[in-house]
C-alpha cells in the first residue's frame, strides 16, 4: 500500500490546498438522495441556474464544467473563431497555466499578450495590440480576457472595468472575465455581482467554485445570451457534459442560498491583509503587489526563501520570483501567524 502523508498542515501555496466548506458539502449530501435524471435535466442544476440569475440580477445562461481551464477556454472558443485572436495579460493564466487549451479548443485562436505592471489589462495596452496590425495575414483580435481578481492579487475597480469595456465596444471585440477569484473580487470592492459584471459591459463571466470551497467545479455566465448558441454542444465535445451533473451544480446551491461564497472571499481576503500587517516592515523582504485580494507575494533573497522552505512551508515563485501566499475559506488565523513568526525570524 502507498504511504498516504498524515500532515494536515495547512499551507498556503494555493487555495486548492482547502477542502469542502460545510455548505457545499451538505448540498452533496442532501442532493445524495434517490435518483434524478441525468445530464443537467434535473431540480439541482434548475435551481442553481435561478440562484444564478437572481444574483446577477439578469437571465443569463448558465453552465457548469469541471474546472476553470475548460471554463476558460471555451468560453473564449465561443467567441472566436479560429483565424481570430484573444488580447490577455502576459501573466494571465489562460497564457501561462492552462497548456495551450484555449488555443485547442478554438481551433488556434491566437493569444496576444500585453505588459502589464501588476497584471491588470488597460485600456492603452488593448488599443495597441488590436490597433497594431489590421492586414489579413494577423490574427484578427476578436476577444479580450481580464482575470478578476487577478493572477498578482490585484483587483480591478467598476471604473477601470468599464473603461476595458467600452474600448472593447469601441474595437468590436467581446471581453470575457476569467473569475476563478470573483468572489475575492467581489469582497474586495464591495459592490454586486451585477455591477461587476454585464453593467460594467463584461458579457461572459467563469465563476470560480473550487478556489470559493467547493471540491470541482466552475460556473459559466453568458450575459450576452447570443453567444451562447449551441454551447451545451460544446460542452459535450469537450468532455464537459457530466452525466451526474447534479453533483456539480448542487454545491452551488449550498454556496449561493447560503451566502458562504461571499463569507469564503471575505475570510480569505481577511487572512491575507492579516499576513501583510504582520510582515509589513521586516527589513529584508518587501511587498509585491498591494494586497487586495487573497493573495500575498514576498520578494525576498533565495537564501530567505529556503530557509522559509526547511521550516516546512509550501509555496511558489513563478511570478516575479516572489513567494506566493493564497488564503482560503478554512484559513486558520493561527497558522497565519506562524508564518509571519517564521518569517520574521528569517528575515529580520
Amino acid at each position: 500500500m502507498s504511504h498516504i502523508s498524515t500532515d494536515n498542515s495547512q499551507q498556503f501555496a494555493s487555495d486548492n490546498y482547502s477542502g469542502i466548506c460545510p455548505e457545499a458539502w451538505a448540498a452533496m449530501q442532501e442532493a445524495n438522495h434517490g435518483h434524478a435524471t441525468p445530464y443537467g435535466d434535473d431540480p439541482w442544476t434548475a435551481r442553481a441556474s435561478n440562484l444564478f440569475r437572481d444574483l446577477f440580477e439578469t437571465d443569463c445562461e448558465v453552465f457548469f464544467a469541471f474546472n476553470g481551464t475548460a471554463a476558460n477556454s471555451m468560453s473564449l472558443a465561443s467567441l472566436c473563431q479560429s483565424y481570430h485572436s484573444v488580447i490577455c495579460a502576459q501573466t494571465a493564466h489562460v497564457e501561462t497555466d492552462e497548456c495551450g487549451a484555449p488555443e485547442f479548443f478554438s481551433n488556434g485562436s491566437k493569444l496576444l499578450t500585453a505588459q502589464t505592471i501588476d497584471g491588470k489589462m488597460t485600456p492603452e495596452a488593448i488599443r495597441t495590440l488590436a490597433t497594431s496590425r489590421q492586414d489579413i495575414h494577423f490574427p484578427r483580435p476578436k476577444a479580450v480576457t481580464i482575470t478578476q481578481s487577478t493572477e498578482t492579487g490585484r483587483v480591478y475597480t467598476l471604473d477601470q472595468l468599464k473603461a476595458i469595456s467600452e474600448t472593447t465596444r469601441e474595437l468590436k471585440m467581446h471581453l470575457h472575465m476569467d473569475g476563478a477569484r470573483f468572489a475575492n473580487a467581489i469582497a474586495h470592492v464591495g459592490c454586486t455581482p451585477a455591477e461587476m459584471t454585464w453593467k460594467s459591459g463584461v458579457e461572459v463571466l467563469c465563476f470560480g467554485g473550487t478556489k470559493n470551497g467547493m471540491a470541482v467545479g466552475e460556473a459559466i455566465l453568458f450575459f450576452n445570451r447570443a453567444l451562447a448558441e449551441d454551447f451545451d454542444y460544446r460542452c459535450k465535445q469537450a468532455g464537459q457534459l457530466a452525466s451526474k451533473m447534479r453533483y456539480l451544480s448542487s454545491p452551488w446551491v449550498g454556496m449561493l442560498e447560503s451566502g458562504a461564497w461571499k463569507r469564503n472571499g471575505e475570510h480569505a481576503n481577511t487572512m491575507a491583509k492579516r499576513l501583510h500587517a504582520a510582515i509589513a516592515d521586516v527589513a529584508n523582504a518587501s511587498i509585491m503587489f498591494d494586497v487586495e485580494a487573497n493573495a500575498v507575494f514576498l520578494l525576498a533573497s533565495e537564501p530567505h526563501l529556503q530557509q522559509l522552505r526547511d521550516r516546512g512551508w509550501r509555496f511558489y515563485t513563478f511570478i516575479g520570483g516572489g513567494a506566493r501566499f493564497m488564503f482560503a475559506w478554512d484559513t486558520d488565523p493561527a497558522r497565519v501567524d506562524q508564518l509571519a513568526a517564521d518569517i520574521r525570524a528569517i528575515m529580520s
